[in-house]
């Protein structure tokens, strides 16, 4: 049986960006292909837990050949999605020093999938951010289906 969902999305406007991409590519390094969110729903630092939003659509670059005629979101990028949304919240809760590169991932099941067009929801709740490493409980919902969970560990690289 899946687990309950870390935060109550039916709380949340999908459309409502509180950090547009604009803001996240401050903090975040990744561009072009390897950027996974299209914006964050949901930041409070005093519970590190962050909420983001990545739009899945026929233009994104894996449509044509993951499944060709059945295009599938895959699950790396959907960890990947976590993992930007972690290291924007370590980055700014430590600033420079808070750079974190992807460790491990533990835990890690898919229960659903995602294709488009459609709209990932992805949750982050930071267990730890230290000098060294940074790890965090992570979900991904589509279409109010647990699609992903995770616990993410970043490293300071």
């Amino acid at each position: 049986m899946a687990p309950p969902f870390l935060f109550d999305i039916s709380t949340l406007d999908i459309d409502k960006i509180v950090v547009p991409l604009e803001e996240i590519r401050k903090i975040n390094p990744q561009r072009h292909e390897m950027e996974q969110l299209s914006g964050i729903l949901y930041l409070n630092m005093e519970t590190a837990t962050v909420i983001g939003v990545k739009h899945v659509t026929m233009d994104d670059f894996w449509v044509r050949g993951h499944i060709p005629g059945r295009p599938l979101m895959p699950g790396v990028l959907m960890i990947e999605a976590a993992a930007q949304l972690c290291s924007f919240v370590t980055r700014l809760k430590m600033g420079e020093e808070g750079f974190i590169g992807f460790a491990k991932c533990d835990d890690t099941r898919f229960r659903g999938i995602v294709t488009p067009p459609s709209s990932l929801i992805v949750i982050a709740q930071m267990a730890e951010i230290g000098r060294r490493r940074a790890v965090a409980k992570c979900q991904g919902i589509c279409k109010g289906t647990l699609v992903f969970e995770s616990t993410i560990t970043g490293m300071a690289v």
